[in-house]
């Protein structure tokens, strides 16, 4: 199934990009990246919250309902290896993403990390409500040869 998500990050990255350089230019990398990377962690922390709103549950229940519900618009955009699926953790390792070869081939893989890994921290951080830790020693946007997600899952009242 094609990607809505992708498709709308595509879109997105029209805008951000050429605004994110123009500013680079006027006021530098340094500055203008860390203007925009604190943006972005406002824009994740409200993007977190409305996926989430109306979902009931214990921290770690709504987070779980949020990821199984986000799976529909991330499509074919990446290819998961689901190793280990118990009620207090999750590990798996996204193998390929369409998302970093986007954000690779405009030569903005920080933004791309800024605007799409880091929603899986600040996910985890603002929904899972101290019931979801998130550990990961690399991403495909960054770099690595694999995006290894690992996720400690602590329910309230046995799970």
């Amino acid at each position: 199934m094609p990607s809505p998500l992708l498709d709308r990050v595509k879109i997105q990255a029209e805008v951000l990009v050429p605004v994110l350089r123009a500013f680079r230019e006027e006021l530098g990398v340094d500055r203008a990246n860390r203007i925009a990377w604190k943006a972005l962690a406002a824009w994740r922390e409200q993007i977190a919250r409305d996926r989430h709103a109306g979902i009931a549950g214990s921290g770690a229940d709504r987070w779980m309902k949020g990821i199984v519900a986000s799976q529909e618009t991330i499509g074919d955009a990446i290819d998961v290896d689901m190793l280990r699926m118990e009620p207090t953790a999750i590990d798996f390792d996204v193998t390929g993403c369409r998302f970093a070869e986007f954000f690779r081939a405009l030569g903005e893989p920080e933004l791309g990390f800024a605007m799409l890994c880091s929603m899986d921290d600040t996910t985890a951080e603002q929904i899972g409500e101290g019931e979801v830790d998130l550990s990961r020693a690399g991403t495909i946007m960054q770099g690595a040869a694999r995006c290894d997600f690992r996720y400690a899952l602590k329910r309230g009242g046995g799970g």
